[in-house]
């Protein structure tokens, strides 16, 4: 199965994120498939950045989206 999910990057107290495409039996910070953007919520306002193409066509092939990604699509307005 896969699915799209945060990956943790940054310093301590500085995160920063990648929204990628991964297997659900990768860890968080490891292996993926394909990074289709980034999120940044040291911003103000938190920075969202997210490629619409990349993202509909994992959507369409089946990728399931967690929690905190399925939130940061409703902000970028994909879903």
């Amino acid at each position: 199965m896969v699915k799209i999910r945060l990956r943790r990057m940054g310093k301590k107290k500085k995160p920063f994120y990648r929204i990628v495409v991964a297997d659900v039996r990768a860890p968080r910070d490891g292996r993926f498939i394909e990074e289709i953007g980034y999120y940044n919520p040291l911003k103000e306002p938190a920075e969202v950045k997210i490629n619409q193409e990349k993202a509909l066509y994992w959507l369409k092939n089946g990728a399931q989206l967690t929690p905190t990604a399925r939130a940061l699509f409703n902000k970028a307005g994909l879903i």
